[in-house]
């Protein structure tokens, strides 16, 4: 019905013959497009222009949220494409406490301009008082304001709106925000049950509301969510609560609820689960799946602090002949090195190094630009001839002559992510890299021409 009365509107407001039923036909999704396509585009000169507020309240109910998310994306990418659709101006506006995992791929929010909104000023926060038309909000009664709520623009709209609907003073209002009966109560319960469905980050935020200091050491996906959730406030890597009212809240609510679930069991079994899920048995690096959840996570959050994003791809040279004249045990045994061997040059925790695949690794690099990305490529190609691995080499008709060291070839991709380029399109530079590493004589390391952020020639 809410679609119908959508669409219906839709059409009055541009004055068009209302044609649905001869489109309606198929799935609503390719249906809702072909009726774009094949009707309203053809009709209009101008651009049309379509404002979706609060699109985060879609995200309750999961299949309608990726059908969505996907119609919204896939009509962001045919303006790439198409003339017609390039009449389509998308607006979305969402609520930043709402931290929705989407498909990276899929999402329509990491497409297109983003905007913030920014904190307001005490001058600004004093202006809207002012238009609000309330005598009582002078400067330290703002101040008062904010020191609790911080510049939060719903939060100080919120409390200006109550008080000129004269259901509560300014003074009450403040003295509730110290127990469970302020104006903030459903909001606050919202973010907590949204914190509380994630162990882990409900027990990292714990640790931000409760240290004296803001010197935390908390994973870059930790702070990443948080940060989008809108609960700290970040200043190079210190982390505090976002305002005072959220410490006060989230200091007795996270204990209350945290002592009602056995998080040290859960948290045990979690890790092992994760283990068995995310580890390469053989190698005990990342595996394939583990490096394709964080490569997408980071492609995300480089986007959004905008940030470089270096990939590395990595294999070994002829490692065939090694298996072929030592046998699958030995070539165990030089992989479980190697992986050592790579793993020892990466010093950061927040950097990924993976097992590709056979004797493929890769390694993601976040706020890494290319020639940085060049050092740790190089570095990594050393330490690994330096293990002076044996594998037989071939003459030009295949026959094999002396033993040489095993190798390994390299090649990089480093991008600012955005909506121009795709993480397929960045993976497949790195690759495109590592091709040319093996066809130039393998045992070097190439840089994508592509995607070479940071790189001076």
């Amino acid at each position: 019905m809410k679609n119908s009365t959508y669409r219906l509107s839709l059409f009055q407001y541009v004055k068009f013959y209302y044609a649905i039923q001869h489109f309606w036909e198929i799935g609503s999704k390719v249906s809702a497009s072909i009726y774009f396509d094949s009707y309203l585009l053809e009709q209009i000169k101008s651009p049309l222009v379509l404002i979706l507020n609060e699109v985060d309240y879609v995200f309750q109910h999961q299949q309608i949220a990726q059908d969505f998310s996907l119609l919204l994306r896939s009509w962001h990418e045919q303006g790439k494409q198409t003339l017609a659709w390039q009449k389509v101006r998308l607006v979305l506006l969402h609520s930043t406490e709402v931290y929705i995992p989407l498909n990276i791929n899929q999402s329509p929010f990491n497409v297109g301009l983003s905007l913030k909104l920014p904190e307001f000023t005490i001058e600004q926060v004093t202006e809207l008082a002012r238009r609000y038309k309330l005598d009582c909000c002078d400067i330290q009664s703002v101040e008062n304001l904010m020191y609790w709520v911080g510049g939060q623009p719903y939060l100080i709209h919120q409390a200006l709106y109550y008080i000129h609907q004269q259901k509560i003073s300014l003074e009450e209002l403040l003295d509730n925000c110290t127990n469970g009966k302020c104006i903030y109560s459903g909001y606050l319960r919202n973010i907590l049950n949204i914190l509380l469905q994630d162990a882990e980050l409900s027990q990292a935020y714990n640790q931000v509301v409760n240290s004296p200091n803001s010197n935390i050491n908390l994973s870059a996906n930790l702070v990443y969510k948080l940060d989008s959730l809108g609960l700290i406030k970040l200043s190079g890597y210190n982390y505090e609560p976002f305002c005072e009212l959220y410490r006060l809240f989230f200091q007795k609510n996270l204990l209350i609820e945290s002592n009602a679930i056995p998080w040290d069991k859960l948290k045990k079994e979690n890790e092992k689960l994760q283990l068995l899920v995310n580890i390469d048995k053989l190698t005990q690096l990342a595996n394939r799946k583990c490096f394709d959840e964080t490569l997408e996570i980071e492609w995300e959050r480089m986007t959004y602090i905008q940030e470089p994003l270096s990939l590395i791809l990595a294999d070994l040279d002829e490692f065939k002949f090694h298996n072929d004249t030592y046998g699958h045990q030995s070539g165990d045994n030089c992989l479980r090195q190697i992986a050592q061997a790579i793993n020892s040059v990466i010093k950061n925790p927040d950097h990924l190094v993976a097992r590709y695949g056979g004797e493929e690794f890769v390694l993601i690099l976040p706020q890494v630009d290319a020639e940085a990305a060049i050092f740790i490529a190089e570095e990594i190609r050393e330490t690994v001839k330096s293990l002076r691995i044996k594998i037989p080499e071939l003459t030009k008709k295949n026959q094999l002559t002396n033993m040489i060291s095993l190798t390994i070839s390299l090649g990089i991709a480093c991008i600012i992510p955005s909506g121009d380029f795709s993480l397929r399109e960045f993976f497949e530079a790195a690759d495109q890299a590592l091709y040319q590493a093996k066809k130039l004589g393998r045992d070097r390391t190439i840089l994508s021409s592509k995607f070479k952020f940071g790189y001076d020639e």
